[in-house]
C-alpha cells in the first residue's frame, strides 16, 4: 500500500457534489429523477434566477444564473422548485460526516464541497479506493451524485474534480500538467476569472502555459501577488494545507438583492444600498474582519452588468463607512439607466485584530482626542494583560475568524457550534 502514497507529500481529495441542489430534491422526492428540475428563486419578486439544475435540464440548454423566463423557453417543461435550504444544510452535514469517516483532515469549502487529507488514511486502502468508497457512501446512503478529484494538492484535486461530472474519480499528477492544463485557455484555469482573463490576454497570455512561463515581474506589475500565486497554479504549486479549522479561505463578503421593479429613483436606491451596507457591515462583525477595499454591482433592466471598486486609503467595518465609499462609486458609475439589482461587496478583508490603523492628517485630530483614554487602556493591559481590554470593534468569538459570503458558507460556521 505504500507505493501508492509519497513519503514526502500529501494525497488530497477534492469532493465536489453534482448539482446539489437539484440532487437533494431528486433524492427527496425519486418522482422527480430523469427529469428537468431546477432551484430558483420567486418569479412573482422577480428573482427568477436559476440557482442550480439537473443535467437533464443542462442538456437542454438551462444554465445556473439563467432568467427563469429564459430558462422556460428553452425547456418548457421545466420543473421549478424553490430552494429548500434547511434541507440542503442537512444533506451537506451527513456529506461532512461521511469524508471524516476517513480522515480527521477534512475541510469545507462550500455547502457542497471540500477537500479531505488522506495521506495517513493508508488502513482504508489505495486514493483511488478511498475516493471510491467514498462516492459510494454518498450515492447509497444519501442518494446523491458526487465527482471526486485525486492529487498532491488542493488546487489539483480541485482541477481534477471538475473534469469528469457527474459521478466522476479523476487523479492529476503534478506531472500530467504540461500536457492537460497547459493547452487549455487562462479562463479554464480554477481562479480565474472573466476580469483577470483580460488582463493576461491584453499582455499575451491566452493559455495556462503560457502563464506557467510568463514573467513574475509582469505579473506583478499586471496583477499583484495575485500574479505569482496564478503562476505557481499554473505550474502545479500549491502549498496549502487542509485545514479542518479553516471554513475556506474567504476573500470577500457581500450581499446584492433584486429590485421589487426597475428604477431610477435616486433615494430608493440610496435606501437599498443603505440595507446593503448594513447587511455586510453585520456578517463583517461576526467574523471580525474590516476591508480595504469596496465594489459595487450594478445591473440594469437589460441585464448588462458593471461592477466597479475602490481601493481604500484606511479599513472600513461599519455601515456608514461601507455605505459611503458605495456611494461614492455609484454616483460616479451610474449611467442614469433604470436599475434592476444593486450589491455591495468588501474585499481585501483582514482580521480586526492585524489591523494597522494608518492615521492621516484627516484623522488625527480625532485620534488626538483619544489618547488620554489609549493611554489608560494600555496601562491597564500592562497590568492585567492584553485581554482585560478590546475596543467594540475587536470584540468577538474565537472561533468566528473566518469571513463568509452567503447561504453556502455561513452555515458552516454553524457545523462548529
Amino acid at each position: 500500500m505504500d507505493r501508492f502514497y509519497p513519503k514526502n507529500g500529501r494525497v488530497i481529495l477534492h469532493v465536489d457534489m453534482n448539482s446539489f441542489y437539484a440532487s437533494v430534491e431528486m433524492a427527496h422526492n425519486p418522482k422527480l429523477k430523469g427529469k428537468p428540475l431546477a432551484i430558483a428563486g420567486n418569479p412573482k419578486e422577480r428573482r427568477g434566477i436559476i440557482v442550480t439544475c439537473s443535467y437533464e435540464a443542462r442538456k437542454r440548454g438551462v444554465k445556473t444564473a439563467m432568467p427563469l423566463w429564459e430558462a422556460k423557453k428553452l425547456c418548457p417543461e421545466l420543473i421549478v422548485m424553490p430552494p429548500d435550504f434547511a434541507k440542503y444544510k442537512k444533506a451537506s452535514i451527513a456529506m461532512f460526516q461521511i469524508l471524516k469517516r476517513f480522515s480527521s483532515l477534512v475541510e469545507p469549502v462550500s455547502i457542497d464541497e471540500g477537500y479531505i487529507d488522506i495521506s495517513d488514511s493508508k488502513l482504508y486502502g489505495s486514493p483511488l479506493e478511498i475516493a471510491k468508497k467514498i462516492q459510494e457512501q454518498i450515492l447509497s446512503e444519501l442518494d446523491l451524485p458526487s465527482s471526486i478529484g485525486i492529487a498532491p494538492n488542493k488546487f489539483l484535486a480541485k482541477t481534477a474534480s471538475d473534469m469528469k461530472k457527474p459521478m466522476g474519480i479523476t487523479i492529476l499528477r503534478k506531472r500530467d500538467v504540461p500536457t492537460k492544463l497547459w493547452p487549455l485557455k487562462v479562463e479554464q484555469m480554477y481562479g480565474i476569472g472573466k476580469k483577470t482573463a483580460e488582463k493576461l490576454n491584453s499582455i499575451g497570455i491566452r493559455t495556462i502555459g503560457e502563464l506557467a512561463n510568463a514573467s513574475e515581474y509582469q505579473l506583478k506589475q499586471l496583477l499583484g501577488i495575485n500574479g505569482i500565486r496564478l503562476k505557481e497554479r499554473a505550474n502545479g504549486e500549491d502549498h496549502r494545507k487542509v485545514g479542518p479549522d479553516s471554513v475556506s479561505e474567504f476573500k470577500s463578503i457581500g450581499n446584492s438583492t433584486t429590485l421589487p421593479a426597475d428604477t431610477v429613483d435616486e433615494q430608493e436606491i440610496r435606501h437599498v444600498f443603505e440595507r446593503l451596507a448594513a447587511s455586510v457591515e453585520r456578517r463583517m462583525e461576526q467574523n471580525g474582519v474590516v476591508s480595504w477595499n469596496i465594489q459595487i454591482t450594478i445591473r440594469y433592466f437589460n441585464r448588462k452588468t458593471i461592477t466597479r471598486s475602490r481601493k481604500l486609503k484606511q479599513a472600513v467595518f461599519t455601515k456608514e463607512a461601507i455605505f459611503n465609499a458605495a456611494w461614492h462609486l455609484f454616483t460616479i458609475h451610474w449611467s442614469k439607466v433604470p436599475i434592476r439589482l444593486l450589491g455591495i461587496t468588501a474585499q481585501e478583508l483582514e482580521e480586526k485584530k492585524e489591523a494597522t490603523k494608518q492615521l492621516s492628517l484627516f484623522t488625527f485630530e480625532e485620534e488626538a482626542k483619544d489618547e488620554p483614554l489609549l493611554l489608560a487602556i494600555e496601562k491597564l493591559k500592562d497590568k492585567y494583560g492584553s485581554n482585560i481590554i478590546v475596543k467594540g470593534a475587536e470584540k468577538q468569538r474565537e472561533d468566528s475568524k473566518v469571513p463568509s459570503t452567503s447561504f453556502q458558507k455561513d452555515f458552516l460556521r454553524d457545523m462548529k457550534e
